[in-house]
Formats: C-alpha cells, structure tokens, sequence
C-alpha cells in the first residue's frame, strides 16, 4: 500500500511521525485561522482548511509533542486559572468601575426606550 503523504510534493520524509498527527496540526491550524490569526506566508489557497494543511506540509507551522506539549497544556491551563481567580476575587466597588467603563462603549438607554408609536 502506497502512503498517500508520499505524493505531496511539499512533505519532507520524515516530517511527521504518522498521518493522524499531521491531521491533529493542520486542524489547530485551521481554527487559528478561522479565529482570525494571520497566514505565516503567501497563501495560495482561500479555504482556511486547506491553507493551514498547505502551512503545516511546507513546514511553517511548530508543534510540541510527548513531555513538551503536555507541560505547554499544563502552563496555559495554569494561566487561565488564574484569570479566573482573579475575577472572582473582584470587590462589588471593581464591578461598578468596570460596568462605568463599560457605559462608554455601550449604550443601554435605547433598549430601555420604549419605541415611538406608529400614527
């Protein structure tokens, strides 16, 4: 059985150490992209799928596997957990200035408004 991977031109023998992991990269890829993160060249392609797959076989795109990955999960998840005790250890008075803030950009008078009768 002939390896598909094999009859792309862009793959470097050896790159990827199976088809599921150069699957798993191109689809974290690809929804970096769709999130709106930018390409890391010239892109040929429109579908954000099929670029993210062209980026990762033209090796532009760095990935961590085994003890590397599982500590860079470890860190980002530790991150996060902090954020998230930050903001619940937020006082009433931090709430008020952030709503006060937030009055700025947004304007909650127009839906307490009742709408003008049609005549």
């Amino acid at each position: 059985m002939i390896d598909m991977l094999n009859l792309l031109p862009q793959y470097k023998l050896g790159q990827f150490d199976s088809r599921h992991r150069l699957v798993i990269v191109a689809a974290q890829r690809a929804k970096h992209l769709i999130q709106g993160a930018k390409h890391s060249g010239a892109s040929r392609f429109t579908k954000e799928t099929t670029g993210a797959l062209d980026e990762v076989l033209r090796g532009e795109v760095k990935y961590l596997v085994g003890e590397e990955a599982r500590n860079a999960m470890k860190e980002a998840k530790r991150g996060k957990e902090g954020e998230t005790e930050r903001l619940a250890m937020m006082t009433g008075e931090d709430a008020k200035e952030i709503k006060k803030e937030l009055s700025v950009y947004v304007d909650d008078a127009a839906a307490t408004k009742p709408a003008p009768a049609e005549e």
